[in-house]
This record gives C-alpha cells, structure tokens and sequence, in this order.
C-alpha cells in the first residue's frame, strides 16, 4: 500500500524522487497566462442571456466559473473544512478507505492516481465515492468526521442539482430536446476530495497530468488557493478562485454529444507551498448507456464526428490513453 502524501507532507523537505517529473513535463517549463479570459458567469441572469453565456464559454474554452448559484456560502466552506479534517485523520482511520485499484466505484482514498502503474506519481491524495441515489450510498461514507455525512449529503444534493440545470440550460442552448440529458446520461454523481499537500519544490511535480474529464459535466469547488490551469491555445492559463464561485467544465461525453460543438478542455492541477484542498463533483453517465451525437445536431451537411459506444467500454480505455498521452478520443472519430 502506498503511503499517503497527506500522513508524510509535515515531514518532507525535499520532493522524493518518485514524484519528479522529467525536466520536459515540468510545469515550471512552460509559461502560464493570468486568469482574465476565463468567462465569469451569473446563473441569477436573464435565461436567454445567460444560455447564451453558457453555450458561448463551453465553445471557446469548455470552462468557466459560476456565481449566484444558489449553494450557499457556509456550505462551500463548510465541504471544504469537513475535508480538510478528514485528510488530518491519524493514517489508521483513513487507512481502511486505501485503494490502489484505479476503477474502483465505492468509496476509496487513493495517493496519486493509478499509483502502482505510474513511472512518476502526482502529488495529490483524493477520496471518492459515489453520491447518488444518496440513500444507497451515504453508508459507505465515512462516519469520522462526525459531521462527514450531513455536511456532504446536504451539499452533494444541491450540486447535482445544480448541475442538472445546468445540463438543462446546456440542452436548450444545443436546441436539444427537453430533458435530453435526464436519464441515464446523468445518472450517476461522484465526489472527489482532493487533498494537495504543502510542497518543498512545487516547480518539480504537478498535482494532476494533463487530462480532460471522462464525464458529461463537472462542477470544482476549488476554496481560496490556485493551482488549477486550462489549455488554451497552446498556452496554459490560470483559474484563480473567485470568492463562493464554482469552476464548471465541459467533459468529453458532452463534446461527443454535442458532435464537437462543444469543447472538453485539457487542464492541469499544479502545487504550491501551502495546503490546498478542493471538493470535485461530476455528473456521470451510466456504464451501459449508449453515447453518439446527438442525431438532430447532425446532418448531410454536418456528419457525426464520432462513433456510437457505451460509457463503460470508454472508461476501460481512457485512464490508460491519458496515462500514455494519447487522445481518449481519438479511436472514437469518424474519419472521413
């Protein structure tokens, strides 16, 4: 079993040598742009306007950030902290949450990402588990901290709702039919608590590769600290936090959907010197749902870029495509 960074992190000075990247991959090697293009969106908006805003950020970038959401402030705050505890936990409590299967679906707490496949680790520890439906899962939470389930079975059903309608204003905005998203393409609804501990040389690691999200949409509650980056035309740019605000991207179901419309970006977490700790949640399809263009996007004139497939076949090819660098997607087109 591999040690968790979150056990050992106090006592480091230097990066250990299983965690460096080669010079190439480094984040210090490349120049990072300044959080001002990335669209900033008020959900409490005229509907037109803000559909507008959505399909128009999800285009140009797949990303923006997200204010007026109707989650609370306490609550955004209060996820964060409930996680922070449960990181602090002595190593024996977390201990019996410890996974290094890379798809594993229950409630797991792994260090890095596949950990024993990866030539270098990323430094990040991230618990998952499953949050809906919340009565069939919540039991398999973790019950120290003592607030764990009521914090985060108030907050993981606000965010999924919140992402249906997003989803919703999606579709709209696509000229989709309504409730095309409902179903098994928004089926399930995972949380990620990751957990990016103080690091000696942050110049020499990175928290999270390189990737897009396999999913249909995700929802970052990312707290105070930076160290998400977006690719951009090449060129890497910061996602600074906004006060209360939730960081949404685009995933690649969505670009498939969406015969290319929209945009599933490429981004990176880097680390710093100070603690940082982020609560993810992503709206998922069901394995054995099928995925394709949507058929009234396509045409004569505009023919499917993709081809049809299930999720779960999908899933068993995307971690190991992004591990070795290559597009998840690219098996997926349709070449003409």
């Amino acid at each position: 079993m591999a040690q968790l960074l979150s056990n050992t992190c106090s006592i480091q000075s230097v990066v250990p040598e299983s965690y460096i990247l080669p010079p190439e991959r480094r984040p210090g090697q490349h120049v990072v742009l300044p959080c001002n293009t990335i669209p900033v969106i008020d959900l409490d908006g005229n509907r037109n306007e803000l559909i507008q805003e959505i399909i128009k950020a999800s285009q140009e970038y797949g990303f923006f950030q997200l204010r007026n959401h109707g989650v609370s402030e306490e609550l955004m705050k209060d996820v964060l902290v409930v996680a922070k505890e449960f990181f602090d936990l002595p190593v024996e409590e977390k201990q019996r949450f410890c996974s290094e299967d890379p798809l594993e679906q229950a409630c797991s707490l792994k260090t890095s990402i596949d950990f024993a496949n990866e030539k270098v680790h990323f430094w990040r520890d991230t618990l998952r588990h499953n949050c809906h439906p919340l009565e069939e899962h919540i039991q398999q939470w973790p019950e120290n901290p003592a607030r764990y389930r009521e914090v985060f079975g108030l907050y993981s059903v606000e965010v999924r709702n919140l992402g249906l309608r997003i989803l919703d204003l999606i579709c709209e905005g696509l000229g989709l039919e309504a409730g095309y998203f409902k179903g098994g393409l928004s089926q399930g609804h995972m949380m990620s608590l990751n957990h990016y501990p103080p690091c000696p040389d942050p110049t020499l690691v990175l928290g999270l590769p390189k990737h897009g999200d396999p999913f249909t949409l995700t929802l970052l509650n990312q707290g105070d600290v930076p160290g998400l980056q977006v690719l951009k035309d090449e060129q890497w740019v910061a996602v600074d936090p906004l006060p209360n605000a939730f960081v949404v991207n685009i995933n690649h179901m969505l670009q498939i959907i969406s015969n290319g419309k929209l945009k599933s970006a490429y981004h990176r977490v880097v680390a710093s010197n100070v603690d940082r700790m982020t609560v993810v949640s992503f709206i998922r399809p069901s394995m054995d749902v099928l995925i394709e263009p949507s058929k009234s996007l396509v045409s004569e004139s505009n023919p499917p870029l993709y081809k049809c497939f299930t999720f779960g076949d999908f899933r068993r090819t995307y971690r190991t495509d992004t591990h070795e660098g290559k597009d998840p997607l690219e098996h997926l087109m349709i070449r003409s």
